[in-house]
C-alpha cells in the first residue's frame, strides 16, 4: 500500500465520520502514528477494525482520497515540518516508485509460483497494487519512468510485467482514460504474460532466432493464458483483453484468436504497442537494450497492418522521443540520463551527465538544462554500446 509522509497535507477525521474512499495514512494514538497498510477505505470491515482497536481519530490525505468524500472542503491542518534535512520531492517520489516496484515484483513472483502449482489467481491483491501504481503515476510519471529504466537480466519476465503495467497506466493517463479503466489495464498488464510460466524455459530464454516449431510452442503461452483467465474469478473484461490481445494484429494475422480491426478495442491495441516497446528497450541475456528512439522507428514500421498508426504516434508523444530515464549523448560528447522533461519540448530536457565518450571515463555528475546551454542531444544510446553501467546514477 502507499505510504504517507510528513510533507503531505493531512486532516484529522473521527473514525465515526470515515467513509469509503478516504485515504487513511496514520492513526491518532496520543499523537500521529504511521501505519504500514495505508490506503483507501474500501469496505466497512476496515472501519470496524479501527473501532475494535479503540482508535478514535485517524489522519486522512485529502488529495489522495476519492473526490466523492468531499474532504477538500474541510479545514486543512498544516503539515508539521520534518526534523533535519528535507528530502527533495523528486527523491520522495522515486522512493515511493521503487517501493511499489518492489511490491509488484514480490506479488508477481508469488502469483507465478502459485499458478505454476495449479492454484487459481486472486484478483484482490492485484487491484490494490494497480491502485498504488496509478497513484504513483498520477503523482509523477517521470519518477516511475526513471525507476522502470532500471532492469534486471535475471528477472526479465518479472520486470517486463511490471513495466508493461506502468506503461499502460502512463499511456492511459495521457489519453485521459477513466481511472477505473486505468486500474483494470494495470491488472491486465501485470498478468499479461502469465501463460509463459507453462512454456519450456529452454525455448523461452533461447538466444537467437526460434525455429518454427519453437515459435509455435511460445505461442502456446496465450492458450495457457486463456485457461488461467477462465479460472480467475473477479477479473474484468478489460484486464482479460490486455492479457489476451497483446499479440493480436490489426490485419488478423496475430494470435491466439486472429482478431482484426474493430474486434480489437482501444485497450487491446494499446497493449500491443506497450508490450513491443518494452521488449525492444529491455536488456536480455542475449541482446542489448534498444534506445527508445530506435524502438519508436520499429513501432512505426509495424503500422498500419500490425499496430494502430494513430495510437503509435500518440504513444511516442506520451513517452517522448527521449523519455525520462533513457540514455543520450550530447553534442559535446557527454553521456547522460534524461532526468526531467515535464513542461518542456522533447528536444530540451534536463540531462544528468556522468560520462565522457571523448575521454572514455566517468566525470563529475552535472545537471545540464538544454534550454539554458548551447548544446543539443546528438542521439539516444544504449548502455551496452558504451560498455558502461548507468545504474548508480539513477
Amino acid at each position: 500500500m502507499g505510504d504517507s509522509t510528513e510533507s503531505e497535507t493531512l486532516i484529522k477525521v473521527p473514525v465515526s465520520e470515515l467513509t469509503l474512499g478516504m485515504f487513511v495514512c496514520a492513526v491518532d494514538n496520543h499523537g500521529k502514528v504511521a501505519i504500514a497498510n495505508a490506503g483507501r477505505i474500501r469496505g466497512q470491515e476496515a472501519i470496524a477494525k479501527l473501532v475494535k482497536n479503540g482508535i478514535k481519530h485517524v489522519w486522512v490525505n485529502a488529495q489522495r482520497s476519492s473526490d466523492c468524500c468531499g474532504l477538500k472542503k474541510k479545514t486543512i491542518v498544516p503539515p508539521r515540518p520534518s526534523a533535519g534535512k528535507l528530502v527533495p520531492s523528486r527523491d520522495l517520489q522515486q522512493t515511493q516508485a521503487k517501493k511499489i516496484l518492489g511490491e509488484a515484483k514480490h506479488l508477481i513472483r508469488k502469483v507465478l509460483s502459485e499458478t505454476f502449482e495449479g492454484k487459481a489467481i486472486e484478483v484482490a491483491p492485484f487491484e490494490a497494487l494497480a491502485d498504488n501504481m496509478i497513484e504513483a503515476v498520477l503523482l509523477d510519471a517521470d519518477a516511475l519512468k526513471c525507476v522502470s529504466a532500471l532492469r534486471s537480466k535475471d528477472a526479465y519476465l518479472l520486470e517486463h510485467s511490471v513495466n508493461v503495467a506502468f506503461l499502460l497506466v502512463t499511456f492511459g493517463k495521457y489519453l485521459k482514460l477513466e481511472r477505473e479503466t486505468l486500474r483494470q489495464m494495470a491488472i491486465g498488464g501485470i498478468l499479461h504474460d502469465i501463460g509463459k510460466i507453462k512454456v519450456d524455459n529452454e525455448v523461452l530464454h533461447k538466444p537467437g532466432k526460434l525455429t518454427q516449431e519453437e515459435f509455435e510452442h511460445i505461442k502456446l503461452h496465450q492458450v495457457y493464458a486463456l485457461e488461467i483467465m477462465a479460472e480467475t474469478q473477479g477479473l474484468s473484461q478489460t484486464s482479460k483483453d490486455v492479457c489476451l490481445m497483446h499479440h493480436e494484429k490489426l490485419d488478423g494475422k496475430g494470435y491466439p484468436r486472429g482478431l482484426k480491426d474493430e474486434q480489437l478495442p482501444l485497450h487491446g491495441r494499446m497493449s500491443c504497442i506497450v508490450d513491443i516497446f518494452d521488449a525492444l528497450t529491455a536488456t536480455r541475456c542475449y541482446k542489448e537494450a534498444m534506445s527508445p528512439a530506435a524502438a519508436f522507428k520499429i513501432l512505426l514500421s509495424l503500422t498500419p497492418f500490425h499496430l494502430d498508426q494513430g495510437l503509435v504516434y500518440e504513444f511516442i508523444r506520451c513517452i517522448g522521443i527521449y523519455p525520462v530515464g533513457s540514455l543520450v549523448m550530447l553534442s559535446d560528447g557527454r553521456i547522460g540520463i534524461v532526468w526531467e522533461s515535464k513542461g518542456r519540448d522533447a528536444l530540451h530536457p534536463v540531462v544528468k551527465c556522468f560520462y565522457s565518450l571523448k575521454h572514455k571515463r566517468y566525470i563529475d555528475v552535472a545537471m545540464v538544462d538544454l534550454l539554458k546551454v548551447d548544446l543539443n542531444i546528438d542521439r539516444g544510446v544504449s548502455p551496452g554500446s558504451l560498455e558502461i553501467d548507468p545504474t548508480p546514477f539513477y
